[in-house]
């Protein structure tokens, strides 16, 4: 049985972003996370769930606003 590969994407975050009008250097300097965390989440790449509950805190939000679940 071949494994089935899940994937994120950080769409919902962007797309929150520009709704707020918030820039991504703001919101990395406010919740402290490191350029090359942030480079991963600009590729869709995972991060650690620390890093998305920092996001969640700022912005006042929830997971499901900041991510999707790809299969």
């Amino acid at each position: 049985m071949a494994e089935e590969r899940i994937k994120v994407n950080y769409k919902p975050l962007w797309k929150l972003l520009i709704d707020r009008d918030i820039s991504k250097g703001d919101l990395r300097r406010n919740t402290k996370i490191a350029a090359s965390t942030f480079t991963k989440m600009m590729n869709n790449e995972n991060v650690s769930l620390d890093v998305l509950v920092r996001i969640c805190v700022v912005l006042n939000c929830g997971l499901d606003d900041i991510v999707e679940i790809e299969k």
